[in-house]
């Protein structure tokens, strides 16, 4: 068994055990640079990935190394080098590259110097050192500085996706910051979804296509946010599959967010779907406490504002939704002691809180609205949740509205089963316990619900 059959062997055990995503992540363009006496080398890209592979998965490539080659690994260690010199030393090969095409190098082009400038305006203070990584934004991360490193080559497209005020924007504005920062030269688009449609509209009402085709095809990074709000949009749509197209043959990146995953966003092409996951999907979700302190404290430093370790905990044990409102829980507090001209004190802290979860409380909730705001995210007419058609479309979409209404509103079963069309109690009670159980096992679900509830209760502030 040479080197490059010991690693596919070993890829595909540990494929089995961990998610495609972090397979891919943290796997590709990896080898075996050598094997002998024990002592086993593996090539990786970059400083974060051996980290990384050391942290998390170092044990298991042991494991899997001494079972099948059925001898004991001594040492295991990592070294970065580019998996085309292994290639090209015949020690081994990328498990996961493609081919190079007839039209294209081996290597991707690379981001161009020439460029004239940027047509967009980032936030310079959307950078990677501000921004606070925890278990839900690892992910994400990692795979951002993956594309700084090889931008159009590691992941294109890379599609973010999370709630509202989760750091999405300050993620992709970062990886344009950091290229800007390596390369000043290079010619980047920063735009919402709703800028892109609105830039198409314009281009019909005064015949200026070529010129935003130019704006949009003829530059190094497309960076997207939003992306969920081109569905429904058959215009936008085409533009933007051919705006795809021409920058992903060239090797250009783009970079979008969304709310949801493609596979979710409804009214969305099924040929835009399949090529947003060409590259790699991630998603953040809402911090944990122990990153909420860590985003605290970092503001603190930041706006020169002291605060004990304990009155941090007070406001990161409250402030549980999401980075937008912790931080503007902090600018509160900021200012309201400033202005006083006190220390902040666990009282004073206390009563500002609950000033804020009294401005922010949800209005008196209706369960037409709760209806109205399920049918909005999956794309369907009241009247077709409310009808008696059991196709799965609208049955599924039936079952998590009783269930919300169970946990949001505490309305009783006969309730639920009058609100929706006079259904049997039995019905609701059937619908909360399954959607109850699958949150348990199903993480899309449980992402799609908290966003809807997100939008529910930012709508009726």
């Amino acid at each position: 068994m040479n080197n490059h059959e010991l690693w596919q062997s070993v890829l595909a055990e540990l494929e089995l055990s961990i998610s495609k995503a972090n397979f891919i992540t943290w796997f590709k363009s990896t080898g075996i640079i050598s094997w002998q006496d024990g002592c086993v080398l593996v090539c990786v890209p970059n400083t974060f990935n051996r980290a990384w592979l050391e942290k998390k998965y170092h044990s298991s490539i042991i494991k899997s190394v001494e079972r099948i080659t059925a001898k004991p690994v001594k040492k295991l260690e990592y070294k970065i080098d580019n998996i085309k010199n292994v290639m090209e030393q015949g020690l081994s090969s990328d498990p996961m590259a493609k081919p190079a095409s007839s039209e294209t190098s081996a290597a991707a082009r690379p981001i161009s110097t020439m460029a004239t400038g940027s047509n967009f305006v980032l936030n310079p203070k959307y950078t990677f050192e501000s921004f606070v990584v925890g278990r839900g934004s690892e992910l994400a991360y990692a795979a951002a500085q993956a594309v700084v490193n090889k931008p159009g080559e590691a992941y294109n497209p890379l599609f973010i996706y999370g709630g509202v005020g989760l750091g999405k924007t300050h993620l992709i504005q970062a990886i344009g910051n950091q290229l800007l920062k390596n390369n000043p030269g290079i010619n980047i688009v920063y735009a919402s979804a709703e800028k892109f449609s609105n830039d198409f509209i314009s281009s019909i009402k005064d015949n200026t296509a070529r010129e935003i085709q130019n704006r949009y095809r003829h530059i190094d990074l497309l960076l997207i946010d939003d992306i969920q709000f081109i569905a429904g949009k058959a215009g936008t749509q085409e533009s933007f599959f051919h705006t795809f197209n021409e920058l992903h043959q060239q090797n250009r990146q783009v970079i979008l967010t969304s709310d949801r995953p493609p596979k979710a966003i409804p009214a969305l092409e099924d040929r835009l779907k399949s090529r947003f996951e060409w590259g790699m999907i991630a998603d953040v979700v809402a911090p944990d406490f122990e990153t909420r302190v860590a985003i605290l404290q970092k503001k603190c430093l930041e706006k020169g504002f002291s605060l004990e370790e304990k009155l941090v905990q007070t406001i990161a044990a409250t402030v549980q939704n999401n980075i937008r409102e912790l931080e503007g829980a902090l600018n509160k507090i900021i200012v309201y002691h400033q202005l006083k001209n006190i220390m902040p004190s666990s009282d004073s802290i206390k009563a500002l809180l609950s000033s804020l979860e009294a401005s922010s409380m949800r209005r008196s909730l209706t369960p037409h609205q709760l209806v109205e705001a399920v049918g909005q995210f999956y794309n369907l007419a009241v009247d077709d949740v409310l009808g008696k058609s059991r196709e799965k479309k609208l049955s599924f979409p039936r079952q998590i509205i009783m269930y919300l209404l169970r946990e949001e509103l505490k309305m009783s079963y006969p309730a639920i089963g009058d609100e929706l069309g006079g259904r049997d109690h039995t019905t609701a009670m059937h619908a909360h316990t399954k959607i109850l159980n699958e949150i348990e096992n199903d993480l899309k679900l449980k992402q799609e619900i908290e966003l809807i509830k997100q939008r529910l209760y930012i709508n009726n502030v």
